[in-house]
């Protein structure tokens, strides 16, 4: 007697072919990098900033949003589970509801039943549609082309994203994340010789954490570099930089550069701000000078710069860091050198090479 094993297929749905084609990426083209955003019927709410995330687990209805829409923390259902945000974070939401949801227009638009997670987190964004969603309209989404096509009975609806939407919410991210930054830090004293040297700590923290950072952070106070003349550097018997420059080699003085009244005035603040520090000293050094360069950056401003090509030409980079001594193709690194009582005395400042500045403009 043979037996025969029998295995119920569900019948599949005929669904419609879902394809890009290369002429449907169209209207304002954003970086490759943008996020999907676009606009959705939420409960019968007309909602934008709707953020399509394929790598959420759950879709997350952001507080801020929801209270707008009003819809009440009676409807929100107790749950136990637990978010985890980008840097680890943990986020305990208020409930969770569930709400209609509906996409696309005319007869290919499609509504499916939705459970959201209600977060109370500070986000442009009102919404985020997770995997849940894409799976429950059996969705696909092209970076690409900015849509997000899904069947329907009407044959294959789709979904524009907003590359000017996405812009205009990303740089009011931004700007939340400042603002939250700053109402969220609680401006805590920590003694020392001026009464404006505070640090901050959150403003969240629990009683007894926070307690304990405060008196650490009183603690160890006279750790703090608050100001660049704090940062007294690393005793030279533990280690010394040097440049490996070929005795040989005839030095270079490059030709001054002339910069105009209004760059002038950026390289003496610049200057100013290095000898301020004690980083720099002037000196009278008629050899090896280098120019300063300046770079635009991206706000409007200048960043200052060095130009060190001559000495970068004639540089051994072969030569090995060591602490102590030179390793420069004949014998090996000197071992780590002695630091306590018994350690030798630091050199004489008058053979240590003084720091170099170009002239001032």
């Amino acid at each position: 007697m043979s037996l025969k094993e029998v295995i119920e297929v569900e019948a599949m749905e005929e669904t419609p072919l879902i394809q890009f084609g290369r002429a449907e990426r169209s209207g304002p083209r954003g970086s490759p990098n943008d996020a999907l955003v676009i606009t959705v019927v939420l409960a019968n709410y007309e909602v934008g900033c709707i953020f399509i995330d394929s790598e959420s687990s759950a879709d997350i209805f952001f507080g801020e949003a929801y209270d707008q829409m009003q819809l009440g923390d009676v409807s929100l259902e107790k749950v136990n589970t637990l978010l985890y945000g980008f840097a680890g974070e943990v986020v305990h939401p208020r409930g969770m509801i569930s709400l209609p949801l509906t996409i696309g227009a005319g007869p290919t638009q499609k509504t499916c039943m939705l459970k959201f997670l209600v977060v109370n987190v500070p986000s442009a964004y009102n919404v985020i549609l997770g995997r849940p969603t894409l799976t429950a309209f059996q969705a696909v989404i092209s970076i690409y082309h900015m849509k997000i096509k899904f069947p329907t009975l009407g044959g294959v609806g789709e979904v524009q994203g907003d590359h000017l939407q996405f812009k205009k919410y990303y740089v009011e991210a931004v700007r939340k994340g400042q603002k939250r930054n700053l109402q969220d830090e609680k401006h805590q004293g920590v003694p020392s010789r001026s009464l404006d040297k505070t640090t901050r700590v959150d403003a969240h923290l629990g009683g007894k954490n926070k307690e304990e950072i405060i008196s650490c952070l009183r603690r160890s106070a006279d750790i703090f570099a608050w100001v660049p003349q704090d940062l007294e550097g690393i005793d030279p018997r533990v280690i010394t930089y040097h440049l490996n420059i070929d005795p040989g080699i005839k030095p270079v003085k490059q030709k001054k550069r002339y910069f105009g009244p209004e760059k002038d005035k950026v390289i003496q603040a610049e200057v100013d701000k290095l000898m301020a520090a004690g980083y720099i000293e002037e000196i009278q050094f008629p050899e090896w000078l280098s120019n300063v360069v300046l770079v635009p950056k991206s706000g409007g401003k200048w960043r200052m710069c060095i130009d060190f090509r001559d000495l970068n030409k004639i540089h051994d980079y072969r030569c090995s860091t060591s602490f102590s001594g030179h390793a420069c193709g004949r014998g090996t690194p000197s071992p780590p050198p002695v630091v306590g009582p018994d350690a030798p005395p630091p050199p004489e400042p008058a053979s240590i090479p003084p720091p170099t500045a170009t002239d001032s403009p």
